[in-house]
């Protein structure tokens, strides 16, 4: 299992959400809209974390593999 290619599909992921969600805050406003200011800013700021979250990730298996490689040039 490649933790990269997991963490980047779940960045993707959260990308797409917080588009759709932002497209439906665009559309505030229009007749027969039901969307909700309150609901889109919880689910942009769950997006953002879900980004967070796997961005944070990347960047350990980034590291995890550094100290690999680090230990093997000592070797």
């Amino acid at each position: 299992m490649d933790p990269i290619a997991t963490a980047s599909y779940g960045m993707l992921a959260a990308s797409r959400r917080f588009e759709a969600s932002a497209q439906r805050t665009a559309t505030m406003g229009v007749e027969g809209s039901t969307t909700s200011y309150e609901q889109e800013a919880v689910e942009q700021i769950t997006a953002k974390h879900q980004f967070k979250a796997n961005l944070a990730t990347v960047e350990t298996a980034r590291d995890m593999w550094d100290a690999l490689l680090d230990l093997q040039e000592r070797a």
